[in-house]
């Protein structure tokens, strides 16, 4: 159960119920099998490249799961990172024992597999037309809690429905820049959080190409309406996050789609 969002009853989500294991993938760690099980079967797959851990642009491209086989969906999208590139986070893969590994304020995305059920934004959800994954607009109380010290660590909340507030340090959702005017939570460090793996990782509008993230995805304001009018909560979505040589040396262990061959996407805000 996705952990960030704790007043479930109260902001009325729609919650999709698991009918069984898939094992979809298999990942090798120091010669030591390890399988990555899937509640249900994903659907639809969004895979984000990058040149290396370092590196903060990036190419998108989405796919959908037709015939036993990963099917392209539409052309690439331009992307950025955090602005230290990316480290391992925790989500639906196995932990690799070598590489980077992604800590609360380092700046740097999230490389993994991550589920998507839930998005937000500024917006109110009548101006979100055709969205098909459960939607919360921010309010100015709507929080994300990034302080490692609080029993509420890596939660978005209402600051109101919390008796005794215990953190120092919180994102406020509601954002003047229009960053978070749409946006989707990656399930990184959720199940349940630790504290100090890093926090309040989304999917959301980026402040230009080149203009790195404090460790969510970002793309423009268009590619993330096209995006959100895509993914669909019934088809399992979920992120797959990785510099390209991880993703060369995953990939077949792993069973992730070619990425197509295309020039690169257009530049712009």
């Amino acid at each position: 159960m996705f952990a960030s969002f704790v007043n479930l009853k109260m902001m009325d989500f729609r919650i999709f119920t698991c009918l069984g294991p898939v094992i979809l993938l298999a990942a090798t760690a120091r010669g030591q099998s390890a399988e990555l099980v899937f509640p249900m079967q994903p659907r639809q797959m969004i895979l984000v490249l990058t040149k290396d851990w370092q590196t903060v642009d990036g190419q998108l491209q989405r796919f959908e799961f037709v015939d036993h086989a990963w099917q392209p969906v539409g052309p690439a999208i331009r992307i950025v990172v955090g602005r230290n590139g990316m480290a391992w986070g925790r989500g639906l893969h196995p932990m690799p024992q070598t590489g980077p590994q992604k800590k609360e304020g380092d700046g740097k995305s999230p490389a993994g597999v991550f589920a998507l059920r839930y998005a937000f934004g500024s917006e109110p959800p009548e101006k979100v037309p055709g969205i098909k994954i459960p939607y919360v607009q921010c309010t100015r109380t709507l929080e994300c809690v990034d302080d490692p010290k609080s029993s509420h660590y890596n939660q978005i909340l209402e600051r109101p429905s919390v008796p005794k507030p215990d953190w120092n340090s919180s994102e406020k959702m509601l954002m003047t820049n229009g960053q978070y005017r749409l946006g989707i939570v990656i399930e990184h460090d959720t199940s349940p959080p630790e504290p100090g793996n890093g926090s309040c990782v989304f999917i959301h509008i980026w402040l230009g190409p080149g203009i790195g993230t404090s460790g969510c995805t970002a793309m423009r304001d268009g590619d993330i309406e096209s995006l959100l009018s895509w993914i669909d909560a019934r088809a399992n979505p979920v992120l797959v996050q990785l510099p390209q040589a991880e993703y060369l040396r995953l990939q077949k262990s792993w069973r992730l789609p070619d990425m197509p061959a295309q020039p690169d996407p257009p530049a712009g805000k």
